[in-house]
């Protein structure tokens, strides 16, 4: 399993905990503040908080954390 990093975001860390099935729990200010899986090359997806399904709309912060994971890997 990767170890966990951070991403920066204008004056926004976030702090990334890669899990099982390339899905990532993303803390932001010390907080869970959501999970994300890539859905293709370009597009990531943000999971419901409750059932943990992606949510199938276009979001441009999970889009730029997604790009610096793939960055990152």
């Amino acid at each position: 399993m990767q170890e966990p990093f951070d991403i920066e975001l204008e004056d926004v860390t976030y702090s990334v905990f890669p899990e099982e099935e390339g899905i990532y729990t993303i803390f932001k200010d010390g907080k869970e503040y959501m999970k994300i899986q890539k859905d293709d090359e370009s597009q990531w997806l943000k999971l419901d908080e409750e059932t943990e399904l992606p949510l199938f709309r276009e979001d441009a912060e999970v889009n730029f954390i997604g790009q610096q994971i793939a960055k990152h890997l």
